[in-house]
Formats: structure tokens, sequence, C-alpha cells
């Protein structure tokens, strides 16, 4: 009875490990954050598995599902649509259930792979050696107080930010830290993929500037850091 937690390309499919495609080959079925994804994914590199969904929106009936077949003793691999499970992804509550249930019977192994938050953050020249990773921001409640978190920490920051949103939140960053030295990276391993570098208020004005397409990482220097 073995969960593997695999990390799959975030936009590049050279970067899939074969240790990667050993598993997936190996395992019983695949649960997956979307079935057309993971599937597609699958039949690039001429895989077939069950799939099921298994993430915290897709209801408790398809997570006990995955949870059944591993109390039969199935090996079963969870991925996310792109990047590592569970790292600001609904995964995480699959792990949960299946070590509460299982406990010591169960092996999570984990199968190392790409993660946009290590990609921007090796690239970004701030330090590394403790950061802060903050997912995504809030819409609409807490949003506010989570911009005001952000100018204090003394650590690398580094969270996630989506097309409709980037240039709202790079606005509510320049009023409180517009000086600071920023990374902004979009499309990281893809065909587009761009970094954008400066202070908080240049790089709002680059991006101004720019096609706004993609996902991004927005990485902050530490609160006091001179680069």
């Amino acid at each position: 009875m073995i969960l593997y937690i695999i990390g799959t390309p975030i936009g590049n499919l050279a970067d899939i490990s074969q240790r990667t495609l050993d598993v997936l080959n190996s395992v019983d079925a695949v649960a997956c954050e979307d079935t057309r994804v993971t599937g597609s994914l699958l039949a690039k590199f001429h895989i077939s598995k069950p799939l099921l969904m298994a993430h915290q929106h897709a209801g408790v009936g398809k997570m006990n599902a995955v949870l059944d077949l591993l109390g039969q003793g199935k090996d079963v691999a969870l991925v996310t649509d792109a990047g590592t499970p569970t790292i600001s992804d609904p995964g995480g509550l699959l792990v949960q259930e299946a070590v509460r249930r299982f406990g010591s019977e169960l092996k999570v192994i984990p199968i190392p792979g790409p993660s946009a938050l290590i990609a921007a953050l090796s690239i970004s020249g701030f330090p590394a050696d403790s950061f802060l990773f903050l997912g995504f921001p809030p819409h609409k409640k807490g949003r506010q107080s989570f911009f005001d978190r952000v100018k204090d920490v003394e650590e690398t920051v580094v969270f996630y930010e989506s097309t409709h949103r980037i240039l709202k939140t790079l606005v509510e960053l320049q009023k409180r830290i517009e000086k600071r030295p920023i990374v902004v990276c979009r499309e990281l391993t893809k065909l587009h993929e761009t970094t954008y570098r400066g202070t908080v208020q240049e790089v709002t004005q680059m991006l101004e500037n720019d096609t706004i397409k993609g996902e991004f990482v927005i990485v902050l220097a530490p609160n006091g850091w001179k680069r």
C-alpha cells in the first residue's frame, strides 16, 4: 500500500524524470486534479491508467474511491495539473485522510519534480536559506491584511498570482513598498517564459507596458535587504 506524491512538469515536458515515468507505469491508479489534464500528460508518454479525481473540491465520494483502493493494498500516484501536489494545491487533504485512516501501514513516498515556487526562488538572487511561501493572495476578505503582513516580513516572500490579478497585486505592493526589490516570473519553463527584475515600482511599470498572459510567481526581497 503506497501513495506516491509525484511532481509533474509545470510547462516543459522534458522536465519529467525517468523515475516519475517508471512509477506512473507501475501504480494501479492515478489520483489527479483534472482527469483531462492528467490523461493528456499520460497519453504523451503512452501510459494508460485508471484516473480518479481526488481533491477537496471533488467530493468525499471520489476521495473515498482512492482511499478504498489503498485499503485493498493497491499503489496509487497522486499528481496535480502541474508541479508538486499539496503545495498550494488541494491534494493535501487526500494525504491527510490516507495517513489518518491507514497509519503506519501506509507508505507515502515523494517523487520529487518541478515546482514553480522553487524554480522562481532559485533564480531570484534573494536569500533562500529561510523564506515564507504564501500561496495565492486572498481575492477579497483578508486581502489588505495580506499585503500589510508581507511588507514587514524579514525573509524572502514567495507567492503566486493569476493573470487577472497580477497588476492589482503589484499596485497593492507599490502602495506599501515601492522601492523593495522584487522578481516576477511569468510562464516558467514555457515558450514565453519571462523574468522581470527591479523595484516593485519598476516591475509594475514593466508589466503595465507588456502583454499580461500566463501564470505568475512573485518573489519579494526581505524587509531591509539591499541588492
